[in-house]
């Protein structure tokens, strides 16, 4: 028998109000007798969230706090991971995992606000999930509790069918079914599909398990272009025109969608050890991803990209790990804001058939001089500077020939 806790104790849970929260609500006060406040985050879902609240107070919570977070998502997250170039394994742009330290932070907030003990999330023991949250937990309130009902020996609902089964036993209201149980996350920035005929990866992804973007098949058979305008490495402008980031990434969703453009198919590797498989949707992310390597190939000197390349890939194993509350991850955007000094201009972007390519840049702080890159010889470039440049240069591996022919000449 479950020891009851005092019904003065709260826990605030991070609700989606999809199938493994929606089960979850109502287990931890079944199990745990606490009062259940469920938190859920707007991040650009859609309609996701329509009747969310009536939904969690169906379901037994005892109160459903909703913030809308898009602002803050863009500004303080997407941007600065934009900026920093941040993707994981060369195709996973991030969506999911950039997105729950924010949402686990404001979770912490209404937590201290309401006089919660404890938080709760829904990831499995399994995935990532489950130590973004419990370490953005720790970092923000070491003193609150963390209930994390896949990791609890009674939690006996660790398939989406005994989910499925549980919620219409309890009245549950869902959307899913035994027969419909892909694992999907969206945002602004993404949506994740994950499960069923997609835990093999010799299966291809079926057209209709797309959401915000068409097939590659039915995309448009004419291109399209689309004018970036970028101030600091920050997209600022679209077509010419000043825009929100909000505005401008539910724009480029829509045409990049349109253009099958952003669509990631990628056996990635856990943190917590073993690999899963996942599609994911980024057609907005792709363009502006894109649209800004393009202009910093034009603004950022060699060594400052090149070392930039690497910092970009600990930057993105820092947002995979969940580990964006760290003072690593702080030191590197203060690196990155020195890169993205010069990184202002506009890029165009041409989109056809899932393909996103750059056809333009300009830039006032642009390094390409058209006079030093011609095939011309000019002024302020004489080729036979070159000699001793190359021969310098090539001096370590002439030394180590003569080093080595000595070597064999000994030998024989």
């Amino acid at each position: 028998m479950a020891k009851s806790k005092s019904k003065t104790e709260k826990v605030v849970l991070a609700y989606s109000g999809g199938l493994d929260t929606s089960v979850i609500l109502p287990w931890l006060k079944e199990t745990y007798g606490y009062d259940v406040i469920a938190f859920a985050a707007e991040l650009g879902q859609g309609d996701e969230l329509a009747g969310i609240k009536r939904k969690a107070l169906a379901s037994g919570a005892t109160k459903c706090i909703v913030k809308d977070l898009r602002k803050e998502f863009v500004e303080e997250y997407l941007w600065p991971m934009l900026k920093a170039g941040a993707i994981y394994e060369n195709k996973y742009l991030l969506g999911t995992s950039v997105a729950r330290p924010l949402i686990a932070k404001h979770q912490v907030d209404v937590a201290q606000a309401e006089g919660a003990t404890a938080v709760a999330h829904g990831a499995t023991g399994k995935g990532n999930d489950q130590v973004r949250f419990e370490v953005t937990y720790m970092a923000l309130d070491p003193s609150l509790k963390i209930v994390a009902p896949w990791k609890d020996p009674r939690f006996e609902l660790t398939s989406r069918e005994a989910a499925v089964d549980y919620a219409r036993k309890h009245k549950v209201p869902i959307e899913q079914t035994k027969k419909k149980i892909y694992s999907r996350d969206r945002n602004l920035w993404h949506i994740s599909h994950e499960g069923a005929d997609l835990e093999d990866p010799a299966n291809e992804p079926k057209d209709d398990l797309f959401t915000i973007s068409r097939p590659v098949s039915k995309a448009p058979a004419k291109c399209e272009y689309v004018s970036i305008g970028f101030l600091e490495g920050i997209p600022v402008k679209l077509n010419g025109r000043l825009i929100s980031g909000v505005k401008l990434i539910e724009a480029l969703n829509e045409l990049g969608g349109r253009h099958a453009v952003g669509q990631a198919d990628l056996v990635e590797n856990r943190l917590v050890g073993m690999k899963s498989r996942g599609v994911y949707e980024t057609p907005g992310g792709t363009i502006l991803v894109a649209a800004h390597s393009a202009l910093e190939s034009l603004t950022l000197d060699r060594e400052t990209m090149h070392y930039k390349q690497q910092v970009s890939l600990k930057y993105s194993e820092l947002v995979y790990y969940g580990l964006w509350f760290c003072q690593l991850r702080e030191a590197i955007d203060a690196f990155v804001d020195v890169t993205q000094r010069n990184v202002t201009g506009e890029v165009r972007m041409k989109l056809y058939k899932g393909r996103c390519t750059p056809a333009g840049i300009k830039s006032s702080n642009s390094l390409y001089r058209p006079d030093l890159a011609s095939f011309k010889m000019g002024a302020e470039y004489d080729s036979t500077d070159a000699t001793g440049f190359i021969r310098l240069f090539g001096l370590p591996a002439k030394v180590a020939a003569v080093v080595n022919n000595k070597k064999d000449h000994l030998s024989t």
